[in-house]
């Protein structure tokens, strides 16, 4: 294996948990408030290793996997991101359908977990996130084959790899209307604002962190961990899809990458810090608005 394709799996692994810190510290900037430090990430998933784990006596091993293989299933979805220009660890034909299929066997777990618990607040957070994701997996597939469309690519480090100036000159508006489709899905899929509040903790009103709240520990760890790669996977799609930095390096290409995401998640902690979230009823109006979106990029694609 090129070891040049290394790079973005290592950076994922070493700075995804940076990006959470980014977006708290964005908030806090534009609160007015000093906030937290960039690496306030590391140090809570390092206390919670160091912790214990407690079990419900009405859990079975389903509510012990949940953690572990939501991170391994996120984590095989990472190696198949690429970084800006920089091509993915693993890479085929079709690579896009399974990066799809990871994640969402990385929430099917998640719910798992939630549901085993026989909490009746986790399974109403279970079924709320079903329901959301049922809209946005459907608009990141359109997308991604509206990306596919554009650039005859078949993988994700074929289809970035095309997303030059070159390929925003030819089908700018198509490619325009794909990337803030992926933005919208990002920020449903890893539970931001406008679709959930990752930092609320009315339950009523919760999704992602509701399904959570059983976890301590080591477990809480990998779910804080997890959900940091995710939010690199899908940053590193919308800046492949944004950032149109093609050199033919690796190192120059991933270094813009990185730049590109970080940047991501000073929009998002910008988003979260001058909207409000939506109604839960509303929620599936925006994630079919990005479905829309979405397939209008699919159909304008070479037009």
């Amino acid at each position: 294996m090129d070891p040049a394709r290394l790079l973005p799996l290592a950076f994922a692994l070493g700075l995804a948990p940076l990006l959470l810190g980014v977006v708290n510290r964005t908030k806090a900037i534009v609160a007015g408030r000093r906030g937290a430090p960039f690496t306030q990430p590391y140090r809570d998933i390092g206390k919670l290793l160091r912790k214990g784990a407690v079990y419900s006596g009405t859990t079975t091993w389903l509510f012990r996997a949940g953690p572990v293989g939501g991170l391994a299933a996120t984590l095989a979805a990472v190696t198949l991101t690429p970084l800006g220009g920089a091509p993915a660890t693993v890479s085929f034909p079709g690579d896009l359908v399974l990066f799809a299929g990871l994640l969402a066997l990385a929430r099917f777990l998640t719910v798992l977990a939630a549901l085993d618990t026989g909490s009746a607040f986790e399974g109403m957070g279970a079924s709320r996130e079903v329901q959301f994701s049922a809209l946005a997996e459907p608009a990141l597939l359109v997308a991604l084959a509206a990306l596919a469309r554009a650039t005859g690519g078949l993988s994700l480090t074929d289809i970035a790899g095309g997303l030059g100036a070159a390929a925003w000159a030819e089908s700018g508006p198509s490619l325009l209307l794909a990337a803030l489709a992926l933005g919208a899905v990002l920020l449903a899929e890893n539970a931001r604002i406008p679709v959930d509040d990752p930092n609320t903790h009315l339950e009523l009103t919760m999704v992602h962190e509701v399904m959570v709240l059983d976890h301590g520990g080591p477990d809480l760890a990998l779910v804080l961990y997890g959900s940091a790669l995710k939010l690199w996977a899908f940053g590193a799609l919308l800046v492949a899809a944004a950032l149109p930095v093609r050199t033919g390096s690796a190192l120059p290409d991933a270094a813009a990458g990185v730049g590109g995401l970080f940047a991501s998640a000073v929009l998002v902690g910008v988003v979260e810090s001058t909207m409000a979230r939506l109604r839960l009823v509303r929620v599936p109006q925006f994630l079919v608005g990005a479905g829309a979106l979405a397939a209008l990029a699919f159909v304008l694609v070479g037009k």
